[in-house]
């Protein structure tokens, strides 16, 4: 009997709002994976497989305490730089970059792990701080943001580049960091940009951004996957053509389609109203984790649920930006949904993260009225 409960005290004080909303975005994502592929029933298999793992590790993961969180975030976020450093050293090359570390059985981008470390790391490191920030702690978190996207940056990778930054400087402003600086700071882009373009992008990436100003510049060239994406939205209308149907992904003009390209994929096939639904499920799920933050007891639980929010927002507003021909193709999944394991799996650990809050917030509710009520 005591295994039972022991079993069931895992179970007890979840977030089941946050479980069903993650349930749903998945389920949509197994459908239209299935949908990319033209049916594939192996690549099906495999993100419900993935599916099933993810949420898996989220409900584990939502039943470690605070303290533990803070004892492992500064040797997680060294063991990425670890795994970020063997990736520039000995990772998989595939289209002109290197970003994956092949285990033999199976391989991995650890650039997903980073988006992960960062911010736990920061919120663990900030969050025991009281006062403002000081300059020491500033320079600490500045170089626990620019030491794993310069190793993402190298790969190349500038879409994870800037969203592991992002993910890091979002937990910074929350923390408190004043106007001042960050207005010093946007000076100081400002002013980078332009040696950052000329030295520290590639020719590719420079055309993409181009393409975006211009995308009639180049259509049957670096235009075209956008173009393609944009008619796939476009054709959608307000039901859809139906699953299997969309004409731009079953006779692959839509490039990466489970991947990068599957909210274009969804556009056509299910139209306004899956859009709708889709969009639904997001702004219910980042208002959840805001709402987590107002109802945490702690200054790191409260940075972990904002700041999560803010992030998974950027996720979600590049990817459609993106496909959308808003902003330039760098190569971001639509979290959640996208077909990759390694993607999904750290969302599911973020998550649980985040549910970790609910379930200690209502603990310590509990543990409060049994001791008023006793």
């Amino acid at each position: 009997m005591n295994w039972l409960q022991k079993y069931l005290k895992v179970f007890a004080n979840l977030d089941l709002l946050t479980i069903f909303i993650i349930t749903a975005l998945a389920s949509y994502g197994v459908l239209m994976v299935f949908s990319a592929t033209s049916g594939d029933v192996g690549y099906m298999d495999r993100k419900i497989l993935q599916v099933a793992l993810g949420l898996g590790v989220m409900l584990i993961v939502a039943n470690i305490k605070y303290s533990y969180v803070q004892s492992l975030a500064l040797p997680f976020l060294i063991f990425t730089v670890f795994l970020l450093v063997c990736t520039v050293l000995f990772g998989v090359t595939s289209k002109g970059a290197t970003r994956w570390l092949n285990l033999g059985f199976t391989r991995f981008q650890p650039s997903e792990f980073a988006k992960l470390a960062v911010p736990i790391y920061l919120c663990s490191f900030l969050g025991q701080l009281d006062s403002k920030l000081s300059w020491p702690a500033l320079i600490i978190s500045g170089v626990a943001v620019a030491v794993p996207s310069a190793l993402v940056l190298v790969q190349p990778d500038l879409g994870t580049t800037i969203l592991v930054a992002l993910s890091g400087l979002i937990v910074i402003f929350l923390a408190g960091l004043s106007w001042r600086i960050i207005i010093l700071g946007v000076i100081f882009v400002l002013i980078m940009a332009p040696l950052f373009w000329e030295y520290g992008m590639h020719d590719y990436q420079r055309t993409r951004v181009l393409t975006i100003l211009n995308p009639d510049s180049d259509p049957l060239g670096a235009g075209y996957h956008v173009n393609q994406s944009k008619i796939a939205i476009g054709s959608g209308g307000v039901s859809g053509k139906g699953i299997l149907q969309g004409t731009q992904v079953q006779l692959n003009f839509l490039p990466e389609a489970h991947t990068d390209f599957i909210f274009s994929v969804l556009a056509e096939e299910l139209g306004l109203f899956g859009v709708t639904v889709l969009f639904s499920l997001f702004f219910l799920l980042i208002l959840r984790m805001f709402w987590l933050a107002t109802i945490a007891t702690n200054r790191m639980a409260k940075l972990l649920c904002a700041s999560q929010g803010f992030i998974f927002s950027i996720y979600v507003i590049v990817n459609v930006g993106m496909v959308s021909g808003l902003l330039p193709v760098v190569g971001v999944p639509l979290p959640l949904v996208s077909y990759g394991g390694t993607s999904f799996i750290t969302l599911c650990i973020t998550f649980g993260l985040v549910m970790g809050v609910f379930k200690q917030t209502q603990r310590e509710k509990n543990s409060f009225k049994n001791s008023v009520t006793g």
